[in-house]
């Protein structure tokens, strides 16, 4: 027996395939409770957004290689100024009722309350790596979520366009630092003097 997530959809099926358990009625109606219930048990990547469950792709080899690239970078960097950096999978609450789960995310003070053992109440800058299945899930809107949370800064890294976007929060908004693309270095609002080129960061292996 396995849990069957697409989108929006939950089923619990058998092994031939015939559903024991639909779950897509409830949809709607889980409460935070009950998805930190199943996530602290799950191997899934799982999302919740105000009573909805949402899975997300499995990362590629290609994801990964560019993940810990990206993470060693800010890794480097976070520790000379005391601060903690991440990984998924841990769960960011963006607020009651809604959670994400972050490729990389940082603070950079690592005895900053809001983070927390289960999941983390807020981070000062998040990464997201781009999922070919779903743009606009990373692209437009994570950009909103994180903006409602009020995290300083996102980088959004997409390897089809080749580019890294970095945004900062003005007010509830994000505009654009820097939109850097092959053969340029990516920089941070929030952390002076961290940098990263972009080649080495969409061709790791």
């Amino acid at each position: 027996m396995a849990v069957d997530i697409h989108s929006r959809e939950l089923r619990i099926v058998g092994h031939d395939n015939d559903t024991v358990l639909d779950l897509r009625p409830i949809q709607g109606l889980w409460t935070e409770e009950q998805y930190l219930a199943m996530t602290d048990h799950s191997r899934r990547l799982l999302e919740f957004d105000d009573g909805y469950i949402e899975v997300l792709p499995m990362p590629t080899d290609k994801h990964q290689a560019i993940s810990q690239f990206v993470f060693l970078a800010f890794l480097a960097f976070i520790q000379r100024i005391g601060g903690k950096v991440q990984y998924a999978p841990l769960r960011l609450q963006i607020r009651y009722g809604k959670h994400r789960e972050p490729d990389i995310l940082l603070v950079r003070d690592a005895n900053d309350p809001r983070r927390q053992n289960r999941y983390w109440l807020g981070a000062d800058l998040v990464v997201e790596i781009v999922s070919p299945d779903d743009p606009d899930r990373d692209t437009k809107v994570k950009r909103a979520d994180y903006a409602e949370a009020g995290i300083p800064e996102y980088w959004i890294i997409d390897p089809e366009d080749e580019a890294i976007t970095v945004l900062r929060l003005e007010g509830d908004s994000y505009k654009e630092h820097g939109i850097f693309h092959r053969d340029e270095t990516a920089t941070s609002a929030l952390l002076n003097g961290f940098a990263m080129p972009v080649d080495a960061a969409l061709d790791a292996r």
